[in-house]
């Protein structure tokens, strides 16, 4: 049933663009350089060109943390067999049982073995030394897709897979998750960070609609950056939000989540509408004095609060400086106030 690099198995994707039955080749028959688009028969089209979708697939998920069990589910719903899952601690077999349930655990190499596509789904910093294990550990990966779901990472993590014959795919669902099974419900309209070949892209792009999710290509250079906007935008995101929820309850605030939840929902709604014109607040009025007060109420209650509002605030003053919010006067009224603050 396994080929060689220059084909692919019975029970994997079975091509882009569906054709007739009769005209219907085996994967151990076809290259995967045809696969985006397979050859046609001489003159018009007897019917109109279907859109691309994947034949029906055997996933196999190696590390069954929060994002591999609900991507493993979301294909599942789609249709493709979840036939094995590798889970090493005691909180990611549970993970899976709920996730996934009545699919078996085995080890990589047998998750690998049964799969025509493999979640690869560890933490970043893992995944390079799982690929390299797998691959000097002769595991069977030739003719199977192989993907990851790092923000991190595009394929080039995975080249010593792809150098013995393994299909690279990177396809990072931009969302946080619980592990609980609402996760799923999550996956819609979610983009997805995918980095993949040009003759696998109209592949990576079927599966990720094919789970909900909206694909949106990520050079392979371009990842550090990509992926570096997404936790600033939303892990320092939460950092921000529980250190403002901690001041407002030192201030006497009985329930500070209720009471930030309209204005954050406001300022990122403008923020995302508006750009920097949806800048309010002190720094973009350049209220220097109330600045300034603000200085002295954290310096009291918390020095590592200032610090970030000091960084933020200079941050925001050059921000509206550059989009004319501020004059350049007003703005060096700012930046001399926060210049004087400790650091």
């Amino acid at each position: 049933m396994l080929i060689t690099p220059s084909g692919t198995r019975g029970g994997g994707l079975a091509g882009c663009q569906q054709r007739p039955r009769a005209a219907r080749k085996d994967w151990n028959e076809r290259n995967p350089d045809a696969m985006p688009n397979p050859a046609s028969p001489p003159g018009p089209p007897a019917h109109p060109p279907e859109q691309p979708h994947p034949a029906r697939l055997k996933v196999g998920v190696v590390g069954a943390g929060r994002a591999g069990t609900v991507l493993a589910a979301a294909l599942a719903r789609a249709g493709h067999q979840v036939v094995a899952v590798s889970a090493v601690t005691d909180t990611s077999r549970r993970r899976a049982a709920r996730m996934l349930p009545g699919v078996p655990v085995r080890q990589p190499e047998e998750v690998l073995a049964a799969a025509d596509l493999a979640l690869l789904t560890v933490p970043d910093d893992a995944l390079p030394g799982l690929i390299t294990g797998l691959a000097a550990t002769d595991a069977p990966v030739a003719g199977r897709m192989v993907a990851h779901a790092s923000g991190k990472h595009g394929t080039e993590v995975l080249a010593p897979a792809t150098r013995r014959g393994a299909l690279p795919l990177a396809l990072h669902p931009v969302m946080t998750f619980t592990g609980r099974p609402d996760d799923l419900d999550r996956l819609a309209g979610v983009s997805f960070g995918v980095t993949a070949p040009d003759k696998l892209r109209p592949v990576a792009e079927a599966l990720v609609i094919e789970m909900g999710g909206e694909p949106v290509f990520i050079d392979e250079a371009s990842r550090g950056l990509y992926h570096a906007a997404l936790a600033s935008a939303a892990n320092h995101l939460v950092t921000l939000v529980v250190q403002a929820s901690e001041l407002l309850a030192a201030a006497g605030v009985p329930d500070p989540p209720r009471m930030l939840a309209p204005l954050l929902s406001a300022a990122l709604d403008n923020a995302l509408r508006l750009g920097d014109a949806g800048l309010t607040g002190p720094v973009a009025r350049a209220d220097a004095d109330t600045v300034a007060a603000h200085i002295e109420a954290l310096r009291e209650a918390s020095p590592e609060a200032l610090r970030a509002y000091l960084a933020l605030a200079r941050l925001t003053a050059d921000r509206a400086l550059a989009a004319g919010i501020l004059t350049a006067p007003a703005a060096q009224r700012l930046l001399d106030v926060l210049a004087g603050a400790p650091r």
